[in-house]
């Protein structure tokens, strides 16, 4: 017996997507502006506070959907996550919970361990991540942003301004940064949780 699903489409569910140039100079700068005015705290890990920086060393900051001069830097992201859903993956994607987060890992050895953007409680319904480029490659040493896809690493680019969308299931880690300061902005678009 063969079933037939008759709105069937492909998908690339271990693919990802990438956007070279996905905020001008001028907007790279007004997040600079914005999150001047935010307090950094210490990274958490599912609600948790990570006492063993051996896991996670950063610090963070949150922009509000709520406040109207984040509004831009939100439509930006949720078209780069549309764009990319639809040509990869045709995941339902209905809400965001989460903030955007400014994410800061500095040069004593600042880094995020292997980890998925999934897990217990809202986590479970993450369908979609995406993290931007604020800082030049030439600020920094390290600090790379990797994929591990079966068994194979994938280092992904440095660009300043470039954006890198994949599904929230995808394994992936922020190598320690040896020298200078990376910078990044990332996003979660959720959705019914994965079956």
């Amino acid at each position: 017996m063969s079933i037939i699903l008759e709105d069937f489409r492909e998908s690339e569910l271990d693919n990802w997507y990438w956007f070279q140039e996905a905020l001008t100079n001028d907007e790279l700068v007004e997040i600079e502006t914005i999150q001047e005015s935010i307090p950094f705290t210490k990274a958490k890990v599912s609600q948790k506070l990570v006492d063993l920086e051996c896991y996670r060393k950063s610090e963070v900051k949150w922009f509000p959907k709520e406040t109207i001069e984040h509004r831009w830097l939100y439509e930006k992201f949720i078209n780069m996550i549309t764009e990319s859903n639809r040509a990869l993956w045709n995941f339902e994607l209905t809400s965001i919970f989460d903030d955007l987060q400014y994410t800061v890992y500095n040069g004593e050895g600042g880094h995020f361990d292997w980890h998925m953007d999934i897990g217990k409680g809202k986590y479970s319904r993450r369908k979609v991540s995406i993290t931007l480029q604020l800082s030049d490659p030439d600020e920094y040493e390290g600090g790379d942003f990797e994929f591990l896809i079966g068994n194979e690493i994938t280092k992904l680019p440095r660009k300043k301004g470039c954006a890198i969308v994949f599904p929230s299931y995808f394994l992936h880690r922020v190598t320690p940064v040896t020298k200078g300061v990376r910078k990044s902005l990332v996003l979660w678009v959720s959705g019914q949780p994965f079956r």
